[in-house]
């Protein structure tokens, strides 16, 4: 049974500024609990990269600061990289050497022993399906096999938290599906915090638990999906198919369908009352709350209206 409680990464007005003089992160608060598989999302240039380099101690924040388990990666560094796992978009190794070869040469650098890298690569290589490639050099991989050879390399030595970068970029469905459903078994199974840095807002809404939603370097808002929800959202989005309707204000009509906003789910059957009192015929009712999508735009179009007053 794995516990969860310990927060596994703060960050408290959290600034980078690049020597160009470009605010890449600017005063970022977060709060992830160990266990977490945390959606940092936003598109290219956002500043997700360059936060995981801070939290990291990769690079040094100008403003505030950030700790992982309680560690500032400015004073330990070293205790940040051996307790944690990063995949990158395009990970780095070594193209002569085999799979097996190439976690025997990351798994020292971690300080484990020959036969303990040997024990954990042949368990690692298993779960990935990538057993009959681990004697294969690297320059051999086709991109999947890649990229689950950096996850691998990334789990050698058992991280408490894993930093994902585009985890699934370029990969086929199959090794796709496979990477996520490894990725939810770790935390759920282990325990293990991800840190999962994307632009692809659908597929962070099906695998992560709470989200933060950054753009050029300002975090818009941070929490679950319902949370998010409410900061932007009053209530549901009801879609109603019906052969009339009665007439209200902010009923938007489509050739097939209404949608209506409602503040809660106990609102629906008044609604669909009044369609049946009128000798209406209603043949299809769904309710649904926002998308991540759609959040993430709504947020964006509150900024920017509030940057334009």
């Amino acid at each position: 049974m794995i516990l969860y409680g310990m927060t596994a990464v703060t960050a408290e007005r959290l600034t980078k500024i690049h020597p160009s003089g470009k605010k890449a992160l600017n005063n970022i608060d977060l709060s992830i609990n160990e266990g977490d598989i945390f959606g940092f999302l936003g598109p290219n240039g956002a500043g997700k990269t360059t936060a995981v380099k801070v939290i990291n101690g990769i690079l040094r924040p100008s403003e505030g600061g950030c700790s992982v388990f309680g560690i500032d990666p400015v004073r330990f560094p070293e205790k940040i990289h051996a307790l944690s796992g990063v995949v990158t978009e395009h990970a780095q190794m070594y193209n002569n050497l085999t799979g097996l070869q190439n976690l025997l040469f990351f798994g020292s650098v971690f300080g484990m022993t020959e036969d303990e890298i040997e024990k954990k690569s042949y368990e690692i290589f298993e779960n990935l399906s990538l057993s009959g490639a681990k004697n294969q050099k690297l320059g051999e991989y086709s991109t999947g096999m890649r990229q689950r050879l950096s996850l691998a390399r990334a789990m050698l030595h058992e991280p408490k938290i894993l930093f994902l970068d585009e985890p699934t970029s370029g990969l086929d469905p199959e090794s796709a599906l496979y990477v996520s459903n490894l990725i939810k078994s770790l935390a759920r199974d282990k325990g293990t915090t991800i840190f999962l840095c994307t632009h692809q807002l659908r597929y962070a809404e099906e695998i992560c638990t709470r989200y933060g939603l950054i753009s050029d370097g300002d975090l818009l808002a941070s929490g679950t999906l319902d949370e998010l929800h409410s900061q932007v959202f009053s209530g549901l989005t009801v879609k109603i198919k019906a052969d009339k309707y009665p007439e209200r204000p902010g009923i938007y009509r489509t050739s097939e369908y209404i949608t209506i906003e409602v503040k809660s789910h106990e609102d629906i059957p008044a609604f669909v009352k009044q369609i049946v009192d009128t000798d209406g015929k209603v043949y299809h009712v769904t309710a649904y709350k926002h998308s991540l999508e759609e959040i993430y735009f709504a947020m964006i179009e509150k900024r920017n209206e509030s940057n334009a007053k």
